[in-house]
């Protein structure tokens, strides 16, 4: 279960170009260097797309999506869920987006277990 939170909340959260301070759409490098994701639209939900896993990063692969229906909830916060279509499975989502750093926390089991994850945007 473990494995899943962080694989959660490591895909949540990450476009090329300029961005407004809270803008969550965007190429994004997670902290820990071994995944970049492509976060954008995708009909009335935001989905985060892997375009790039370290080699050797087990259960995870370039093109998995997590789909979040996530809101604002003030400047540059969202809260929500995520599901992830790989895995079947919905997490509690929290994201905090400061300038070209985000931070997403991803929860299972009604909160019981989260994970946060740190990225920077990347042009």
């Amino acid at each position: 279960m473990k494995a899943i939170v962080k694989y959660a909340a490591c895909i949540v959260l990450a476009c090329a170009g300029s961005a407004s301070a809270a803008d969550i759409n965007g190429q994004w490098a997670r902290g820990d260097g071994n995944a970049k994701v492509q976060i954008a639209p995708c009909g009335s939900d935001i989905c985060a797309t892997n375009t790039w896993i370290k080699p050797g990063t087990p259960k995870e692969k370039t093109g998995d999506r997590l789909v979040m229906s996530i809101k604002p909830t003030s400047d540059g916060e969202y809260a929500g869920t995520a599901f992830d279509p790989q895995r079947d499975l919905t997490y509690k989502l929290t994201v905090s987006v400061k300038g070209d750093t985000m931070t997403t926390k991803g929860c299972v089991l009604a909160g019981i277990i989260c994970k946060g994850v740190d990225w920077s945007r990347i042009q």
